[in-house]
């Protein structure tokens, strides 16, 4: 995006763009450059937040007026108000005590300890979940596999490789648990919903092993997927 911004300036025509990782935008360099301390996802902000949006969208549109060039970047240094804690906050499912398996558990114990903590889960009329095109009962083994070393040769999903299908897997995993931990009409940050499943559960140290066991890996492809299991913050 940083090349077409330029290429569209040399047309006569001011850009600007919105970036989240600010390390990226410094690299980058684009002509004019807004960076915002957002989720990955959100580079306004919070959904549904229009006030804020537009406050954002207004900040980087403030910088075509500038011409101090060639590369503009500025910080937006207000936090999302989606992102500050609700005060008293508490998931709206108590997950069952399960003792989280050592590393070198096996996958069936992985498969075991999992299912027993999802086992009040249950899935939201509204959900963000199915992206994986992998049933729920499905993912444990697929994830249990890689955790413990041995992962499938056979890819449970038509057209994905094994690693690609767990990745997909990761990602409703954290869903069914995030989703089921916010009830209607309650407005947690997502730090702290996300500090909940990443800092107990059976299921976030379920990925973190597969992580670990990707990075141990011999096979290259492995190593270069693992660190999309477990965000940057939460290793």
């Amino acid at each position: 995006m940083s090349a077409l911004g330029h290429l569209i300036e040399q047309r006569g025509i001011a850009t600007v763009a919105l970036g989240i990782i600010r390390l990226h935008m410094e690299k980058v360099r684009a002509p004019r450059g807004l960076w915002v301390p957002f989720e990955l996802g959100r580079p306004l902000g919070e959904p549904g937040d229009v006030a804020f949006q537009r406050h954002v969208l207004l900040a980087a549109l403030s910088l075509l007026e500038r011409t101090d060039g060639p590369v503009i970047l500025e910080d937006y240094a207000e936090e999302a108000p989606g992102r500050l804690p609700r005060d008293g906050w508490r998931p709206a499912v108590d997950l069952p005590a399960v003792a989280i398996p050592a590393a070198e558990s096996s996958a069936a114990e992985w498969v075991a300890a999992l299912r027993a903590e999802w086992a009040p889960l249950v899935v939201r009329a509204d959900t963000t979940i199915g992206g994986g095109r992998l049933a729920r009962e499905h993912w444990p083994a697929l994830l249990a596999g890689f955790a413990s070393g041995a992962p499938p040769t056979q890819s449970p999903v038509e057209g994905l490789r094994p690693v690609q299908a767990a990745r997909y897997a990761a990602d409703d995993l954290t869903a069914l648990y995030t989703e089921a931990a916010v009830k209607p009409g309650d407005k947690p940050s997502s730090a702290q919903v996300l500090d909940w499943f990443w800092n107990g559960t059976v299921a976030a140290a379920l990925l973190r092993q597969v992580r670990a066991a990707c990075l141990a890996s011999d096979d290259r492809v492995l190593n270069l997927i693992a660190g999309q299991f477990v965000p940057a913050a939460r290793v």
